[in-house]
């Protein structure tokens, strides 16, 4: 049965204008707000519980596969961060630098760090000396400040939260399968959590992190076309290792450098669930991650039993280990229903005189707003079942959107229409004219070069060269 439901007004609707609809939801649905320096927002309670759901997720994962988590020093003194060239070019535009500590002017200036490496790089050297020292695979949850001038919550801010993974290893064929395992721990984080199927591959060198040799990385197709970077995982081979002299004596009493890895995801990740699942009428957010799971509004609260019967019920889901909540507050049902699905609440049951006189409750679904009668005994088998349905069904759908939006192209008037509606699966000749082309005609880039390298042409989409590459191109956030 379908519940029949005015739309939520005071969002812009996506498809009359995608970026105000996203600032909408971020600000109405209490995720964040913004505070009184450009770029740097205030995570509310509602926003942070769904990435301590990342978090825990990620740390379950991260313990599985023998990961420590660490903290490193907020700021990085300019003469270390100096050590690696390329890196430092990479990082140098966005930096935010601590020139005075109290009324002194500091004797060296301090980056407040845009990434950790230099601060593991230079930790490593002192406690890496053998082969018995190895791996070292450590793990940090923090912020960092990258000094972006234009800026978007979640997506784009001059602070962000994320984790950093820093490991070094004794042998390129370890920090290789390492890079790869976390691309994979991300894959699944998607599929599993988010409800979001990305696509992963080898970025470009022009597209890589700087400093790194080879770069991973996961993107993700929201509603309005546009991909959206949501994590990489880095090989960087000995480079890291050599600036910084981190070298171990190996079984064969040599001395060498130690092969390293560097990956991230971030509070961008946010940013994907909204802008993949959303509607007109707020997030819609998979049962895997939402902050809360069910939310149960009671129905003519003041009649008796009703509240009593709620509460029974808020304890039993509890009990069973659902994050549910119950909305006793005098708001009205209407008030309130709008309200969390503003929120995105995957589950809402209803409770009222009659539902209690017949031993049912009303359950509605936020994904598809479907409404089902269900038995009050079989409340917590029925609401698992209808939870992993949601989920599921959430992830096909993003699935059909992505598989959908995913045009094969043979030369560059196919790509340059595929780019202004989602992926442009292009054969690529492997040279950077191409990309910076591309960039150029239509502002889309190249993302990743997927794993399955099936070609489908012997000539470049681009400039019809021989063709080495199968490659997806697409404008991004």
């Amino acid at each position: 049965m379908e519940n029949k439901h005015i739309k939520n007004e005071s969002i812009t609707g996506r498809d009359v204008d995608f970026a105000k609809w996203y600032t909408d939801v971020c600000r109405k649905a209490e995720l964040m707000d913004y505070s009184s320096v450009k770029g740097f927002i205030i995570y509310r309670p509602y926003g942070y519980a769904i990435w301590e759901q990342i978090q825990n997720y990620l740390n379950r994962k991260f313990k599985q596969t023998g990961h420590q988590n660490v903290y490193m020093p907020l700021v990085i003194p300019e003469s270390l961060f100096n050590k690696e060239k390329e890196h430092v070019e990479g990082f140098a535009p966005e930096t935010l630098i601590a020139t005075q500590g109290g009324k002194e002017k500091l004797e060296e200036r301090l980056i407040i760090r845009p990434t950790s490496e230099v601060l593991f790089c230079e930790h490593y050297a002192k406690i890496v000396s053998s082969y018995r020292d190895l791996p070292k695979k450590y793990n940090q949850w923090c912020s960092v400040i990258r000094w972006e001038k234009t800026t978007r919550p979640f997506l784009r801010g001059a602070e962000f939260l994320w984790q950093e993974g820093h490991t070094v290893h004794a042998s390129e064929y370890e920090a290789r399968q390492e890079t790869l395992q976390i691309l994979e721990i991300y894959r699944l984080l998607g599929e599993e959590l988010l409800a979001i199927p990305f696509l992963t591959g080898r970025k470009t060198d022009k597209e890589k992190f700087a400093g790194a040799m080879e770069t991973y990385g996961i993107e993700a197709l929201m509603h309005d076309g546009k991909s959206l970077q949501s994590g990489t995982s880095h090989y960087f081979g000995t480079g890291f290792a050599e600036a910084f002299n981190i070298k171990f004596q190996d079984r064969d009493n040599i001395l060498k450098p130690v092969h390293q890895t560097s990956w991230g995801v971030s509070t961008r990740l946010i940013g994907s669930i909204i802008m993949v699942h959303g509607d007109d009428n707020g997030l819609v957010l998979p049962p895997h991650v939402a902050p809360i799971q069910i939310i149960i509004v009671p129905i003519q609260m003041s009649k008796p039993g009703v509240l009593e019967s709620a509460r029974l019920l808020k304890d039993e889901l509890a009990k069973a280990g659902f994050r549910v909540e119950l909305d006793d507050s005098d708001q009205t049902p209407g008030w309130k229903f709008a309200e969390y699905e503003m929120k995105g609440v995957p589950l809402r049951l209803e409770l009222g005189p009659r539902d209690i006189e017949n031993n049912v409750l009303v359950a509605a679904s936020r994904n598809d707003r479907s409404k089902v009668t269900i038995n009050r005994p079989d409340v917590v088998n029925t609401a698992s079942q209808l939870l992993e349905t949601i989920q599921t069904s959430m992830l096909e759908k993003a699935r059909q959107h992505l598989h959908q939006h995913i045009i094969e192209v043979h030369n560059i008037d196919e790509l340059l229409s595929a780019v202004e509606t989602g992926y442009a699966k292009a054969m690529w000749c492997g040279e950077r004219a191409c990309e910076d082309l591309i960039k150029e005609r239509s502002s889309a880039t190249s993302r990743v070069m997927p794993f399955d390298q099936l070609s489908f042409q012997e000539t470049c989409s681009i400039c019809g060269k021989k063709a080495k590459k199968v490659i997806y191109f697409a404008k991004a956030y």
